[in-house]
């Protein structure tokens, strides 16, 4: 009786398994499954999504968000973003891979209550082009001020950011 070569096999289903798990396999080792720059100015959101920090609440914004100087005590370190910040680029398949032009932004933005080190809220952002990074810090300031102020509610802030940070404030009616 002849054997079935199980290699085949083997190697197949191992590579469907880690499909399913969104890794790709390429000369024996597994990688992570590309990002698409086609959401931009936005993150892809099969790879930063958001993610929230459970410590804020609409009933703790008080003693985080609105509380000055909050956000440095839950910031990650910069060697964490940097490190995160060289793989993402990689995945994002940016042709610039200078660091230099990106900023490790949170999608969910602290002062909105955004997981500080969550790799599906962190993700290279672009500083080059019309819509920036610093002018994505424009609107998280002003939705922060509003939360604070209670003209909108923190569960609002943050679906509209995560939604389209470029139109958060007119879908809320600040701006």
């Amino acid at each position: 009786m002849s054997r079935i070569p199980q290699r085949p096999l083997v190697t197949t289903l191992s590579a469907l398994a880690l499909a399913a798990a969104g890794l790709t396999v390429t000369t024996g080792s597994a990688h992570a499954a590309g990002c698409s720059q086609d959401y931009l100015p936005l993150p892809d959101p099969d790879c930063q999504p958001g993610a929230f920090n459970p410590d804020v609440t609409q009933d703790t914004i008080d003693s985080t968000i609105c509380v000055s100087g909050w956000t440095a005590t839950v910031r990650p370190s910069s060697s964490y973003t940097t490190a995160l910040k060289k793989k993402q680029i990689v995945e994002y398949g940016y042709t610039d891979t200078s660091t230099s032009d990106y900023e490790e932004d949170h999608f969910v933005p602290l002062e909105l209550g955004g997981a500080p080190k969550s790799e599906l809220n962190l993700w290279p952002e672009p500083e080059y082009g019309t819509r920036t990074a610093a002018n994505k810090d424009t609107v998280e300031n002003k939705l922060k001020k509003a939360v604070c102020a209670g003209q909108v509610s923190l569960a609002d802030a943050q679906d509209a950011i995560v939604t389209d940070w470029t139109t958060a404030l007119s879908s809320l009616g600040l701006g």
